[in-house]
């Protein structure tokens, strides 16, 4: 990585240090992403004693003090995502919530996975805007502002802003199969769900002036892996959605995580991060696609028909979800968690490499684990991949993965040379 908009990870003694080979927080351009918060105590290294409101509120403090440690406010906060172990503890999360957001309200997603490291009840991240800039930005961009938008027509919530933009990237709240009228679950299975949420976010998309086109990530919380086959027929429908994306074969990257349960006891939700080419004031204004997406698959890591390995817009590469398949069989390799880890590693490795990066450019790892108690041998194969510890990371365990893995890992990456705008 050379010195042009480096990669800054940053710890501080008041948060949680030494749970993991990770930093708390790794700042790129106009965005830090923060580690997974568990509800540990920084001064013991201990989950808190209590439920989950002790819980809950531990998680914020955390990311409370690792904003402050950078110099930042929580209204700076861009993205919270909400892992709990029990569906049922959303209302007690809330309440915690709105004491650290009691104006504001950033982008959310909550959902519930099968377990959490350390036994932990819920795990909190955040992905905070960075005005600043990471070098060798000037220092008058701190006055980047966000803007938020909520329009009627995708469901309200009072606890979440339907799409947050901060410099080139709109974070969009997970959508819940929710139609807007109503505020109801759509009648119907898992096809009819699919539908309502990307109705829903093509209705906030298009209440920004901004396409599906524009979709650089989508992440899909789906209750049953059975009915990935069902999510993915509706999905084609969406994608590519316009002549040019078509003529170009344009897929986002894409992760589907296996949840154990969703609000509103839904079986799908969707969200997605999305390309805004103008920026947010004061960078000066250019065409709505003055920068464009750039898209890459290579042979040396899996490829399938449904999304592209890799999607760079601006300073950022969006990264599918790996999972430990060989690319040269399609299948998955033989033995345990650490060679499915290897795996699903050198995949990444091979898409980060073949755009002319390398693995000190990834500023955030997602961990997806069929096994919780499985961390320690996941981390033995992580660290020499990434022996300095530095991307921050995620870790949750989920019932179950696409093709009966083990782990799928997916991951966002530094692009420092940006993506050029248009001819």
């Amino acid at each position: 990585m050379s010195s042009y908009n480096a990669v800054l990870a940053r710890n501080t003694d008041n948060a949680p240090k030494d749970l993991g080979p990770y930093s708390q927080t790794v700042a790129f351009s106009h965005y830090n992403n923060f580690s997974a918060q568990l509800p540990v105590d920084p001064k013991t290294g201990k989950l808190v004693s209590g439920g989950i409101k002790e819980q809950a509120e531990q998680c914020f403090k955390n990311i409370k003090a690792i904003v402050e440690s950078i110099n930042h406010v929580m209204s700076d906060v861009v993205k919270i995502t909400v892992f709990v172990k029990n569906i049922k503890d959303i209302d007690a999360v809330d309440e915690m919530y709105k004491s650290f957001f009691p104006a504001y309200v950033p982008a959310r997603t909550i959902a519930a996975v099968s377990a959490l490291p350390m036994e932990a009840l819920v795990q909190v991240e955040a992905l905070i805007s960075n005005g600043e800039g990471t070098i060798p930005n000037e220092p008058q961009t701190a006055n980047l502002i966000k803007l938020t938008n909520n329009t009627p027509n995708a469901p309200m919530n009072l606890l979440s802003t339907q799409t947050v933009a901060f410099s080139h990237y709109n974070n969009l709240s997970a959508q819940l199969p929710v139609d807007p009228i109503s505020g109801r679950l759509v009648t119907g299975g898992v096809k009819e769900q699919t539908v309502q949420c990307l109705k829903n976010i093509k209705e906030i998309l298009q209440s920004i002036d901004v396409s599906f086109d524009d979709v650089v990530k989508v992440n899909i919380f789906i209750k049953n892996i059975s009915d990935i086959s069902s999510v993915n027929k509706v999905y084609t429908a969406f994608f590519p959605d316009s002549s040019i994306a078509r003529a170009a074969a344009y897929l986002p990257a894409r992760t589907i995580i296996a949840v154990s349960a969703l609000p509103m006891d839904a079986l799908v939700q969707i969200e997605a991060v999305v390309s805004h080419g103008d920026g947010t004031p004061p960078q000066a204004v250019e065409d709505r696609h003055g920068l464009i997406i750039e898209a890459n698959n290579t042979v040396n890591a899996p490829i399938s028909s449904l999304h592209t390995q890799t999607v760079a817009f601006s300073h950022y590469n969006h990264l599918s979800a790996q999972l430990p398949l060989d690319p040269k069989t399609g299948a998955l390799v033989s033995g345990g968690i650490k060679e499915q880890t290897q795996q699903c590693l050198k995949n990444i490795k091979a898409i980060i490499e073949s755009i002319d990066h390398a693995l000190d450019d990834v500023v955030k790892v997602n961990i997806f684990l069929k096994d919780i108690s499985d961390i320690d041998s996941v981390d033995a194969v992580y660290t020499t991949f990434f022996p300095g510890g530095i991307p921050a990371r995620r870790i949750v365990g989920v019932p179950a993965l696409p093709n009966a893995a083990l782990i799928q890992i997916d991951a966002v990456v530094a692009n420092e040379e940006g993506t050029p705008p248009k001819a």
